[in-house]
């Protein structure tokens, strides 16, 4: 079985060729021309992002033929395929993705709507990955899967909200407001719908990234391990801050620091920090 993801899964070239994962490339637009989510560092973004500031880059998710020829690739191989993408709320990636399946449609493609995105639809397809070395089979993948959805929460806050506004991510007014009044807000992926819904604002970046920390705690507690992954855009201090306060306030059992993906940091900006979490017992695999 082969897994196929997009640009948001925050996956390393490292982890990708370990695991033997294609990722299926999140386009962004620039004024020049078109760059592949992978083919562009994330300081070489997010510079680039601040110096066309207040023109912004265009995302595009992967055609179907681009998902139709993938397929095929890995077919050829006799490979069943679990394809795991973006949120259907957050994007139309999943949508390209079976119509390329129905253009290829003598391959096995189980498509997977993580409902998230970044460090959530991350935990999602390494533990495939591991899953499928430890020989599970396809629905009890799916089963996992569908736990860690649930138990996930992926939630961040920025230093402004021009960016967000100016790629149509939320109300243009609800937007304006909270600049006017420098909220910061707290954002995180609904697990119903996998859409963003405001769980706070606050007045400074300090409180928001404090408010970060204890609105996970009274989720998940002090006492369950926790895999936690931080994440932020060029915020490298406050990333710090954000990790020394949820040492505080969670049970950290694995933490690791990352980068937005930039096909993500079009919508957010540079300064965006934030975290997903998820209880380590799930993605502990067995055979």
């Amino acid at each position: 079985m082969k897994i196929v993801t997009d640009s948001a899964a925050e996956l390393s070239t490292e982890e990708r060729e370990a695991h033997d994962i294609t990722v299926a490339p999140l386009l962004i637009q620039f004024p020049e021309g078109v760059v592949a989510a992978e083919d562009i560092g994330p300081d070489d973004f997010y510079n680039r992002l601040r110096d066309m500031f207040p023109v912004i880059p265009t995302t595009s998710q992967p055609s179907a033929g681009v998902f139709r020829d993938i397929y095929e690739k890995l077919h050829i191989n006799g490979s069943e395929i679990l394809s795991i993408h973006i949120s259907s709320g957050l994007s139309g990636t999943i949508e390209s993705a079976r119509t390329g399946a129905q253009e290829k449609s003598e391959a096995q493609v189980t498509l997977v709507d993580t409902l998230t995105l970044s460090g959530g639809q991350r935990y999602q397809v390494l533990a495939a990955a591991w899953a499928i070395k430890a020989g599970w089979g396809k629905e009890r993948i799916i089963e996992l899967l569908r736990k860690i959805q649930k138990a996930t929460e992926v939630v961040f806050t920025l230093d402004t909200l021009d960016y967000l506004a100016r790629g149509g991510r939320i109300g243009r007014v609800q937007a304006l407001a909270g600049s006017l009044l420098r909220l910061k807000p707290l954002i995180a992926v609904d697990e119903q719908d996998g859409k963003y819904n405001t769980v706070g604002k606050e007045r400074t970046l300090q409180r928001a990234i404090s408010k970060i920390a204890d609105h996970l705690h009274a989720q998940y507690g002090k006492t369950t391990p926790m895999w936690v992954t931080v994440l932020h855009g060029q915020f490298s201090e406050q990333a710090e801050n954000l990790t020394e306060k949820l040492k505080e306030r969670l049970n950290v059992a694995r933490l690791e620091v990352l980068r937005v993906s930039p096909v993500l940091g079009v919508h957010t900006g540079p300064g965006v920090v934030g975290a997903a979490v998820v209880p380590l017992e799930l993605m502990e695999i067995s055979a």
